[in-house]
């Protein structure tokens, strides 16, 4: 063995060591320990993964991202996978794609693009800056998911396409949705970023559409960090979608591609008013950006998806004790609900205070954070009240009363798979408390 191996042996069983030292568990101690709504969830695998890739020293994309993305491709059993450096970045590359000049129903300036009121920033935000028009449908209050009956009358002349998220990984009514969509000849792009494992008829999220999108932020079912992902069966979108996120070129290659381009032919390429041949490596056919993921993140991602169906397994079975823990609850909290069809990978845990309940959504909040127990609101509720969003173009069908309804009365609480029984029974014991001396 050669003496680099040796000390690359030595580096990593010292990873190792370093782990089990430095990142160990401690005890829980209730009243004392904050009990989290998300955290990354991981062991000595991720750490030494994360070391050979600096070890290589790839610092941009290269064989780990290569090989993540085949690992999700196998997980989805779609066609194409292309990872970006965020969710975030997935959403933007997917709708910017939609409007490549590519495309035959590309989608032009000024249509219309039917989306939820309710949900995070970046579901919307890149129909903003794709200058085309949200149409806001309002939320189903149990499920958080748009409400499909509605997408009948946020229909006209210029609606083009479907953004939808799958709240908190509860899976929005995906029969209904995609029978509209293929009835009005409409694109789907499915924003599954909370939702990696959840399923409807058995079929992963994700996949119903044009495109999915996935995000890896620590928070969410597998994590590389910052990190996400778009996934497709279409070849033109892909490659599209490709190009979108490095830089807007053309060239397809990758880290092992042949000096004269995966093409054969990297150095004849055309730009019409020039007479001699183009890098392909230059020809830019999209306005573009650079959205690409890290080999470290691509390493980190590797030992993670292969912790997914027990991350899946745990997050199901932790919400399942909640539910069953805030049953006695429900004169007061509406707790969650999903389809008959659908099997969620839970984000979280969301909970609405009912109207006439004789304490707000703020005086619960309090009183479990200050038990040490940590809680989000539910993203931007009706977004069209946040201050960036107040004054975009955009349509509405209804007033969005249930989205008002999020904005001021839900929340939500952890399931993530770092919670042990220990602290699943400290946070339900916190809840009754409130209950019990608090109303």
């Amino acid at each position: 063995m050669a003496e680099h191996d040796e000390l690359r042996d030595q580096i990593l069983d010292l990873v190792a060591a370093y782990y089990r030292e430095a990142h160990k568990s401690t005890p829980f101690v209730p009243g004392e320990t904050r009990v989290k709504y998300a955290s990354r969830v991981y062991d000595e695998r991720e750490l030494i993964a994360a070391t050979e890739a600096v070890l290589d020293f790839w610092l941009s994309t290269g064989p780990r991202v290569a090989a993540f993305e085949q690992g999700l491709v196998r997980f989805f059993e779609t066609g194409h996978v292309l990872t970006t450096n965020s969710g975030s970045s997935a959403n933007l590359a997917a709708m910017t794609a939609l409007c490549s000049r590519r495309l035959d129903r590309r989608l032009a300036p000024g249509d219309e693009v039917i989306t939820s009121a309710m949900g995070f920033s970046t579901t919307v935000a890149p129909i903003v800056q794709n200058n085309l028009v949200p149409v806001f449908v309002d939320c189903e209050l149990d499920t958080y998911n748009v409400d499909v009956a509605q997408l009948e009358a946020a229909l006209s002349e210029r609606t083009r396409a479907l953004f939808v998220a799958h709240t908190l990984g509860n899976p929005v009514e995906m029969a209904p949705l995609m029978a509209f969509a293929r009835e009005h000849d409409l694109y789907v792009i499915e924003d599954a970023c909370d939702a990696v494992g959840s399923t409807y008829d058995g079929q992963l999220v994700g996949t119903f559409g044009d495109m999915g999108t996935l995000s890896f932020y620590p928070a969410h079912h597998i994590t590389t960090g910052e990190g996400g992902a778009i996934i497709t069966d279409d070849r033109r979108l892909a490659r599209i979608v490709q190009s979108v996120r490095d830089w807007g070129r053309d060239c397809h290659c990758r880290h092992d591609s042949p000096a004269n381009g995966a093409c054969g032919r990297r150095f004849e390429w055309q730009i019409p008013g020039l007479d001699e041949p183009y890098d392909h490596r230059y020809l830019f056919v999209e306005i573009g950006y650079n959205l690409k993921m890290t080999d470290m993140q691509g390493a980190i991602g590797l030992a993670q998806l292969e912790k997914l169906p027990d991350f899946v397994a745990a997050r199901k079975r932790n919400f399942a004790r909640i539910l069953a823990g805030l049953r006695a609850y429900e004169e007061f909290l509406l707790l969650p609900a999903w389809s008959e069809r659908a099997d969620p990978a839970w984000f979280a845990f969301p909970i609405t205070v009912r109207p006439g309940a004789p304490f707000t959504r703020r005086d619960l909040v309090d009183f479990l954070e200050g038990r040490k127990v940590e809680t989000r609101l539910l993203f931007a509720g009706n977004i069209i009240r946040q201050p960036g969003y107040r004054h975009i173009e955009h349509r509405k069908v209804g007033d969005l009363s249930n989205s008002d309804v999020v904005l001021r009365s839900s929340f939500f609480i952890g399931v993530y798979p770092g919670l042990d029984d220990a602290r699943i029974a400290y946070m339900l014991n916190a809840f009754e408390d409130f209950f019990r001396y608090e109303i």
